[in-house]
């Protein structure tokens, strides 16, 4: 991809690098990468949150950096500079959220640490940031980290109230969100939902709904 020319730092093509990703250009229902950890850190809404917001992170700051040294990094080594930029960003991520948030760093366990190879990081680094200056490249980490983190928190959000009848969130922990009288009348948790087959049946919806409400995706 070219470089960008000199615009406003939120023009609209700037701001597509945001919003596209939310929608039309979604890492994980259109592009179809990082389906791994969505179905394995989405039973708790807190995991899903922070590691959208590791991926986020790393994404973008690994956007600027690789950005920043596209014309230094001969072709033959990029993929291993990409690598090491993304395993050092990772190793800072995980030091902070083991700080932050120990327990919700410890139950996601290897997946901050598998970051390194995740598709969207090292695919947002060829496809965009080799090629464009690093405030793009910064917004184009921020877009598709957000796009990653809504649909781990969408996944998260029916897998725990349905499966838990609960949310939990960082710092706060569990909230009830069925309320004990529906309980008594009958309801139950349906643990189903607890398993990574869920994500996937869940997952499917949204790309169901998603294709639905814009029809130009089918032939994408």
């Amino acid at each position: 991809m070219s470089e960008t020319k000199s615009e406003p730092l939120f023009s609209k093509k700037n701001k597509e690098l945001i919003t596209s990703p939310l929608n039309k250009t979604n890492p994980v229902t259109i592009q179809i990468l990082g389906i791994c950890s969505a179905l394995a850190v989405t039973v708790q809404m807190d995991n899903a949150l922070v590691m959208g917001f590791a991926v986020m992170a790393v994404t973008a700051l690994g956007n600027v950096v690789i950005s920043a040294m596209r014309n230094l990094i001969p072709s033959r080594i990029r993929i291993i500079v990409q690598l090491v930029v993304a395993a050092f960003l990772v190793i800072c991520v995980d030091q902070i959220l083991k700080a932050y948030v120990y327990d919700v760093s410890k139950q996601l366990s290897v997946f901050v640490g598998l970051i390194i190879t995740n598709c969207i990081l090292m695919g947002r680094f060829e496809a965009f940031a080799l090629g464009n200056k690093p405030w793009p490249s910064f917004l184009d980490g921020i877009g598709n980290g957000l796009g990653y983190s809504m649909i781990l928190v969408i996944v998260a959000l029916f897998k725990e109230v349905i499966g838990s009848g609960t949310i939990t969130l960082p710092g706060i922990g569990k909230l009830s969100i069925i309320p004990e009288s529906v309980y008594q009348f009958g309801y139950e948790n349906n643990g189903l939902m607890l398993l990574p087959p869920s994500s996937l049946v869940i997952v499917a919806m949204i790309i169901w709904f998603q294709r639905a409400k814009n029809p130009d995706l089918i032939e994408a």
